[in-house]
């Protein structure tokens, strides 16, 4: 019989409730330390230790002075604002989502909330073993003592109050996550979204990320009398400023300097994107030209990162003639853009580069998104006859199969689906609910990581080009965006023959005849390697299959001289994913030059490097010098 969705706080889960209340507790304790006077619980005097000497509370005085300063100001000044209705990265607004997410969770079945019991009691009994010597009555138990590197910090087991508390911590997450893993009689997508739900949750309420429960950041803030929750402060009211995490530090990078720097011109422009060409570093290059289109999701450089990390250079200084597409982050005046106006945006650029070099066809890449949207311009050009402007196209971790979509879909249902309409009114979705939306998908490593790092200890941002490039988010069209989620995740409709239309031609992926090189990332959790693998199925021209190390970044993002990962090629129409693993070959490092390989299969003829293949050169009219503008809006 299938249990009854309910009320997640019933008398099976008793003890987890008891735990969330103690961090409650904590937190209301924590709080009450930093918040001004008049809020209630809230003291100065109580933000400083006793038994200190007078220099040692005119530190601690001077902190907490510091700290009402900083949140008085803050206050103040978002008083002064305009009220609006609704701010969606308002992080109360964030919680109280997952907790009514989280509320659905069905309750747990008999058996596994006996075995909570006996865990429980297991925990304490090993905890209480290693303080007071002797041997466990527990040691057959697997999972004690549990390890998490969240609580790898020695700190956590030095005091028996500490190891009891991330230990039991440890124990209920498994319990609670378990108990849903164990529900039956729902289908697997509204199961999978429970899951997500409380692993959400678990993951939030985690005792390392507050004051009062870390033993690292009391240890810290005994050190520096409290200096590192007033850096902690000072980061908070800046996100809270500009309404998103911040990852990295943000005066580290200038874009066209030491990011998105490989030399190069704008040679086209619509409202839509700016084509950049790179100028050659080799006096001959392939005569086939390279058109790449980068996800408009998020900036075109995570292709263009540092000079050591760029595809786009490395892809140059092998003799290739590169083009990208730089798409303008969405505004007002972009509210009626649709699939098709994307679809038209891809030929218009092939069209570009054939017409200003002269040549039949061209090379493609398609990342992500961009991917998915190259399939069905593809498929545009094949109805029309035109296929034979595209030579080749490449595939980065780009899904046209959306049934194995993986965590995402956990953003689709119809409450989903209303709740982003509600947020984008002027026509476009700001771009820090997505990138809050992909912090989510792993919010240990990239929400509740930094909120300990930055709030809490205080630490000073780290120069790091990848977590840059994630924070400089891009806004959606919303009539796309609606689209795209409904029609392919949702609908999965664009493996269906004529279902969609672009431009008034039909979508057909079987008649894609074109050669296909299509990457995949092992551990890819936003185009997870199974939905990629899918595109075998539907497109029907000559395939290679490539899966790569690691995820939907490093996988791709990674140049053959930091000699990290590896990668497995095999029979590329094996009938499953499962199949071409098991008969596939593992190769050490980077897939980019056996992609350089396959390119040059394809047409290996090399042309000299001059004339328009320098762009910018004697009578050759260009609008400005790469990065461009588009890049750099807001």
């Amino acid at each position: 019989m299938a249990n009854d969705p309910g009320d997640m706080w019933n008398g099976q889960s008793e003890p987890f409730r008891a735990f969330f209340d103690m961090q409650g507790e904590a937190m209301r304790e924590m709080f009450g330390q930093v918040l001004p006077e008049g809020t209630p619980g809230a003291a100065v005097d109580s933000a400083i230790p006793t038994g200190l000497s007078a220099e040692d509370v005119t530190e601690w005085a001077k902190t907490a002075s510091e700290l009402q300063t900083m949140w008085f100001e803050f206050v103040s000044e978002k008083a002064r604002e305009q009220a609006s209705k609704s701010d969606p990265m308002d992080p109360a607004q964030w919680m109280m989502m997952a907790q009514s997410m989280a509320r659905q969770v069905p309750g747990a079945p008999l058996d596994t909330a006996q075995k909570l019991a006996g865990d429980a009691m297991a925990v304490w009994q090993s905890v209480f073993q290693r303080f007071v010597g002797g041997e466990s009555e527990t040691k057959e138990e697997p999972g004690l003592p549990r390890k998490d590197r969240r609580f790898s910090d020695p700190a956590w087991q030095e005091h028996p109050a500490f190891a009891l508390l991330h230990q039991t911590y440890l124990m209920l997450a498994e319990y609670f996550t378990h108990a849903v893993q164990e529900v039956e009689g729902i289908d697997r997508e509204r199961k999978e979204q429970l899951e997500f739900a409380v692993t959400s949750l678990v993951e939030a309420m985690s005792p390392d990320n507050f004051l009062m429960t870390n033993p690292v950041v009391l240890k810290r803030t005994m050190e520096s009398k409290g200096q590192n929750l007033v850096n902690g402060m000072r980061h908070l009211i800046n996100d809270l400023k500009r309404g998103q995490l911040t990852h990295t530090d943000s005066d580290a990078f200038t874009l066209g300097e030491n990011l998105a720097a490989t030399p190069g011109k704008v040679v086209h422009e619509t409202p839509m994107y700016q084509l950049i060409q790179y100028t050659p570093s080799t006096e001959d290059v392939l005569a086939v030209p390279l058109v790449i289109f980068p996800p408009w999701i998020n900036r075109f450089y995570i292709l263009d990162l540092t000079p050591k990390k760029s595809f786009i250079k490395w892809a140059v200084d092998q003799g290739i003639t590169v083009f990208v597409a730089s798409w303008k982050s969405a505004d007002a005046s972009m509210k009626e853009v649709v699939w098709d106006d994307y679809i038209r945006a891809q030929i218009d650029a092939i069209d570009h580069v054939r017409t200003r070099l002269k040549v039949p066809a061209v090379h493609t890449i398609g990342y992500c998104v961009a991917g998915t949207t190259l399939a069905a311009t593809l498929a545009v050009l094949a109805r029309r006859g035109e296929s034979d402007k595209v030579k080749s196209a490449t595939f980065f971790t780009a899904q046209v199969d959306f049934e194995k979509s993986g965590e995402l879909k956990h953003f689709i249902d119809d409450g989903q689906l209303e709740m982003i309409g509600a947020l984008s009114k002027d026509g476009y979705l700001d771009g820090r609910y997505l990138a809050a939306t992909f912090n989510s998908l792993r919010g240990k490593d990239l929400i509740w990581n930094y909120v300990v790092n930055n709030y809490l200890l205080g630490e000073d941002y780290p120069a790091f080009d990848l977590l840059h490039w994630n924070g400089d988010v891009t806004n959606l069209p919303a009539k796309w965006h609606g689209a795209y989620l409904r029609d392919l995740y949702r609908d999965n409709r664009l493996v269906e023959p004529d279902a969609l239309s672009a431009d008034g031609t039909p979508i057909d992926l079987t008649q894609v005849k074109t050669p296909a090189y299509i990457q995949a990332g092992k551990e890819d959790h936003i185009a997870p390697a199974e939905s990629v693998w899918r595109a075998t199925r539907h497109l029907k021209g000559p395939l290679t299959f490539v899966l790569a190390g690691s995820g939907h970044i490093a996988g791709v993002v990674n140049p053959p001289a930091a000699n990290k990962y590896q990668y497995w090629t095999g029979d590329s129409t094996a009938s499953s994913l499962k199949e071409f693993v098991d008969g596939a070959e593992e190769h050490p490092g980077s897939w980019w030059p056996h992609w350089i390989e396959w390119l040059e299969s394809q047409d290996g003829a090399r042309v000299p490097a001059k004339g328009k293949r320098k762009p910018g050169s004697k009578g050759d009219s260009v609008i400005e010098d790469a990065p461009g503008r588009y890049v750099k809006t807001r």
